[in-house]
């Protein structure tokens, strides 16, 4: 075999061990889907859950898990049929404060959609079993501009009154961070 056919036979055999890494890489990004959940108990129904006053305890992590900042939300939930609200306020480690108000729609077979006023377009939402995943547009403050950051959000009912909360966030596919906070029903 000559120098240069050699050479040519290794490039493709880089190649091909690339593209091979490259599709089990994106194999293993495949995430849980909320059918996973569909068995599990305390079956989470989020009408019930975010009815009446709750507060939350969290905090922001850089994608290098360092806590960035942490904060407590109080809110209040209402519902009228399939039409709840989510009053949520939020009070942040460096005395910082915000308000979000979320209007929530329930679709019928474990579905949802919300609006926020720093939401982007409209949150779609899935629930089954004691999860639900949200997804949506976060239009994030960031040293003096506004970031669109996407949100995967997921929720998990440990009982009657404790909600786990996990989001990751992330703007071009890159992951940015993420949010966890542990939600209290009183």
């Amino acid at each position: 075999m000559s120098p240069v056919s050699l050479s040519r036979s290794m490039s493709l055999l880089r190649r091909a061990a690339l593209g091979v890494t490259a599709a089990l890489s994106l194999a293993g990004c495949a995430g849980p889907s909320i059918q996973d959940y569909a068995q599990e108990q305390p079956r989470l129904d989020l009408r019930q859950y975010f009815n009446g006053p709750l507060t939350a305890h969290g905090m922001f992590t850089d994608r290098s898990g360092q806590v960035v900042k942490r904060f407590t939300v109080r809110m209040t939930g209402s519902w009228q049929g399939n039409e709840g609200t989510l009053d949520e306020h939020f009070v942040y480690s460096d005395g910082s404060t915000q308000q979000r108000v979320w209007h929530i729609r329930h679709l019928g077979d474990g579905r949802y959609s919300g609006r926020a006023d720093d939401v982007v377009g409209e949150a779609q939402g899935e629930s089954a079993g004691n999860a639900i995943r949200w997804r949506y547009v976060l239009a994030l403050p960031v040293n003096g501009r506004v970031w669109n950051v996407h949100m995967d959000d997921w929720m998990f009912l440990m009982d009657e009154r404790i909600l786990l909360n996990r989001t990751a966030m992330s703007k071009f596919g890159l992951h940015l961070g993420d949010v966890t906070l542990a939600f209290v029903k009183e």
